[in-house]
C-alpha cells in the first residue's frame, strides 16, 4: 500500500491578529493539497487562548475541512466542559483532541475541576457517545512529569481505555521509542491507532529550548551537527528536511497508521516532507 493512501492531519495555534488569520488561510491552502482527514488548532489551558483556538476552528470549518480543537480539561469544571462541548457541536466539529493540558503557573490556581485527561474522555463519552472522534496525546519518550515510565504507559492505557478513538504522539526523532511505545500499549490490550506527531527543524536554538521543556530526545549526533552549522540556517533546514523525511518514510513503512504534523503555522518544511514522502 502506498504511503500517500494514509491520511495526514496538520496542527495549528491560534493567532492574535488579522493579518496572522489571512497568512493561516494562504497555509491551509498549501497544505491541504495532500491527503489529509483534519486539521486541529491548540488551545492553552486556564481559558488564556480558549476564544482564539474558537475563532481558528471556524474558520477551518468555513474552508470545509474537518477541524479538531484542542480541549485541555485543567482548570475548567465538568459544566464549562459540557457548555464549550455543546458549542463545538452545534458549529459543526465531530473531533475532540482530549488533553490534561498544562498546569498553568503562577499562584492562586486552584485545582479544582478536572484533573486528568481520562475523566474528560469518560465526559465526553457519557454526554455525547460516539458523536465526536476522541483524540489523545501519548508521549513515546515519557511526559516529563510522569514518575517513571510504567506509570505513563498506565496512564496511556487508562485514557485509552476511557473510550478514545485514536492517539497522537509527542513530536520525537528517534523512530524506535514510537515504535516500542506502541508495542508495549498493545501488550496491554489497547489497539486504538497510535499517530506520530512530526516536528520538521527550522532552527536549532528554538527546537533545544521546546525539547527541554517537553521532554522530546533530540539524539546527541543531531544536537551536535545541529549546533555545528551554528546560524547556517540554510543548512540546518537541509539536515532537518532529510533527517525528518526518513524518519516518517520509516515510520510509514513499519506500520504508523498515519502521520500529524506540527505546523507552527508554516507550510514551507512541512509541504517539501509531504511532496518528498510522495504525496
Amino acid at each position: 500500500m502506498p504511503h500517500h493512501s494514509k491520511k495526514l492531519s496538520f496542527e495549528f495555534f491560534p493567532t492574535r491578529t488579522a493579518e496572522g488569520r489571512a497568512k493561516q488561510v494562504i497555509t491551509r491552502k498549501q497544505l491541504s493539497q495532500f491527503n489529509y482527514s483534519f486539521f486541529s488548532c491548540t488551545s492553552g489551558a486556564g481559558g488564556s487562548t480558549r476564544d482564539g483556538t474558537m475563532q481558528t476552528i471556524k474558520d477551518i470549518l468555513s474552508e470545509d475541512i474537518p477541524a479538531a480543537p484542542h480541549l485541555p480539561c485543567i482548570g475548567m469544571t465538568a459544566d464549562e466542559i459540557k457548555d464549550l462541548l455543546l458549542e463545538y457541536k452545534e458549529i459543526g466539529v465531530k473531533h475532540i483532541v482530549a488533553l490534561r493540558g498544562d498546569i498553568p503557573s503562577g499562584l492562586g490556581y486552584s485545582m479544582e475541576g478536572m484533573r486528568y485527561a481520562n475523566e474528560l474522555v469518560e465526559l465526553i463519552k457519557t454526554e455525547h457517545g460516539d458523536y465526536f472522534h476522541i483524540e489523545i496525546a501519548a508521549y513515546p519518550e515519557y511526559h516529563p512529569q510522569s514518575r517513571s515510565a510504567e506509570d505513563d504507559i498506565n496512564h496511556f492505557v487508562r485514557k485509552a481505555k476511557a473510550g478514545a478513538d485514536s492517539a497522537i504522539t509527542q513530536y520525537f526523532y528517534n523512530a524506535d521509542a514510537y515504535f516500542r511505545f506502541v508495542d508495549d500499549v498493545r501488550g496491554r490490550g489497547v489497539e486504538l491507532p497510535i499517530v506520530p506527531g512530526i516536528m520538521p527543524i527550522a532552527s536549532f536554538a528554538k527546537l533545544a529550548r521546546f525539547s527541554d521543556m517537553c521532554g522530546a530526545e533530540i539524539p546527541r549526533w543531531l544536537r551536535l551537527k545541529l549546533q555545528s552549522y551554528a546560524d547556517d540556517t540554510a543548512s540546518i533546514k537541509a539536515l532537518g528536511l532529510d533527517v525528518v523525511t526518513e524518519m516518517c518514510e520509516r515510520l510509514l513503512r513499519e506500520g504508523a497508521p498515519s502521520l500529524h504534523f506540527y505546523t507552527l503555522n508554516q507550510a514551507g518544511l512541512v509541504s517539501t516532507i509531504c511532496q518528498r514522502l510522495g504525496y
